[in-house]
């Protein structure tokens, strides 16, 4: 694969009352007007100051509270308690910005695909063309109980659904060809409508017969962002997905995992140099490395023991209320398993254990702490240097940044930071372009390319 010499930095946001790490809200330097629109374009103009490729924001559908069958815990330590609409979040971002790309996780397992593709094509011409979405087929049976479903759909199958999902949001996005608007007042033709077609689609899991509604988008279509570690989620992600969000623990297995992936990608009949893979990353800066240690302290000690086992109960879909801190999964309760496996896959390789404890859980994971993700600390210029090895040693295509705080995480990443990796020539100076793919370095999508052998 090749590529032009720079790095892609990606924003990993929450429209919640805290960032990835659920102790941010506690921070003294967090702002706490996040359910108002200025929040999120604070953050946006900041973002785009550093010449940020694009935003993105996970998601789930309900609150933890699977530990202890309980929400209290959640509301009372605010560990992720709050979520807001994405799309009214990245409307109000965008009309703050010219450039930022936007992303935005939506479920297919309990949204319709027709919606799913008319609200993303959508945001895509609003914004012109700078919109990407999140395909996830979300994690745990209380985002289930909220969508009206009595529990949640086992590993495989979910990506099973999605696959056809992705079949039919594809098909709506490419049945008005580029060409298909004429609006000629003078002959009073407004569309071609021999380049407007119906899907007809009909699969094992959806029927959605169209007309489209939404005309062909500024970039060809929204850019797709995919997350699968697990082995069927690999599969999904190297057939559908362009920008990879990945959590690799440190550098030599992220090389490994790169080249496995791109491998796969060309396996599904893709072009892997058109596929970005990001590993998730805490970045913690200061003038001094004096400063930035204090500044990591500060952080770490805003961590509660139930901000852990809240968020691994939920992305695991188990009560780990039930088990003793040192008390071994047995081998029926590790294959019951039905929310992240990639997690549960990476605690088993780790701790050398066929049956893992919670301990191991706890402290493998992560969870709840800046140790879910690699942390980089240190000056701008140490920090570059790390991030400059991952990826000219081809570890990554570019880095997803969660913030340890809001928005001044952004704020140092863009002040320090970005001005070093540009010293480097490892990141750009200025947008390439105005929509999302061109700043990333992927070409316009062109109708039914995704139908490639393999069915990339």
């Amino acid at each position: 694969m090749s590529r032009d010499g720079q790095m892609a930095l990606v924003a990993f946001l929450q429209a919640q009352n805290c960032s990835n790490y659920p102790g941010s809200w506690r921070h003294p330097a967090t702002m706490q007007d996040y359910l108002g629109a200025e929040y999120y374009q604070r953050i946006a103009r900041t973002l785009e100051a550093g010449c940020f490729h694009m935003a993105f924001f996970d998601d789930r559908l309900a609150m933890p509270d699977i530990l202890g069958d309980d929400h209290a815990e959640t509301v009372r330590h605010g560990i992720r308690a709050v979520k807001l609409d994405l799309v009214s979040i990245l409307t109000a971002m965008g009309l703050a910005t010219r450039h930022l790309g936007l992303g935005a996780t939506y479920s297919t397992t309990y949204y319709e695909p027709f919606h799913v593709a008319r609200v993303f094509a959508t945001l895509d011409h609003l914004l012109g063309g700078r919109v990407a979405w999140n395909v996830v087929t979300s994690l745990n049976d209380s985002e289930a109980r909220n969508m009206g479903a009595a529990a949640h759909l086992e590993h495989d199958l979910r990506y099973d659904r999605a696959d056809e999902f992705l079949e039919v949001v594809l098909g709506h996005w490419d049945s008005w060809e580029e060409d298909a608007l004429v609006q000629d007042r003078a002959s009073g033709l407004f569309a071609d409508p021999a380049k407007v077609r119906r899907l007809d689609f009909e699969g094992r899991w959806f029927r959605s017969r169209g007309p489209f509604t939404v005309p062909r988008t500024p970039q060809g279509r929204p850019v797709l962002i995919q997350a699968g570690q697990s082995g069927r989620g690999q599969r999904f992600a190297a057939r559908w997905g362009e920008l990879i969000f990945v959590i690799q623990p440190q550098l030599e297995a992220a090389r490994r995992a790169w080249r496995a992936f791109k491998d796969q990608v060309a396996s599904a009949g893709r072009d892997p140099g058109r596929v970005r893979v990001c590993p998730a990353i805490y970045v913690i800066l200061g003038e001094t490395e004096a400063a930035a240690a204090e500044k990591r302290a500060l952080i770490e000690s805003l961590a509660r023991p139930v901000d852990g086992l809240a968020l691994l109960s939920e992305v695991l879909n188990v009560d780990f209320s039930k088990k003793g801190l040192d008390e071994a999964f047995t081998d029926e309760e590790l294959a019951g398993i039905t929310g992240l496996q990639a997690l549960r896959d990476r605690v088993v390789a780790q701790s050398g254990k066929r049956n893992p404890t919670l301990r191991d859980f706890v402290e493998i994971s992560g969870r709840g702490t800046i140790r879910e993700f690699p942390v980089f600390c240190g000056t701008a210029p140490r920090v570059a240097e790390e991030m400059q090895a991952w990826f000219e040693q081809e570890a990554c295509d570019g880095f997803v940044i969660a913030a340890t705080h809001m928005p001044g995480s952004y704020e140092d990443v863009v002040r320090l930071l970005v001005p070093e990796l540009q010293r480097r020539g490892l990141f750009r100076r200025g947008y390439q372009g105005t929509t999302l793919r061109e700043n990333l370095g992927l070409p316009r999508a062109r109708p039914f390319d995704w139908r490639a052998p393999g069915g990339g």
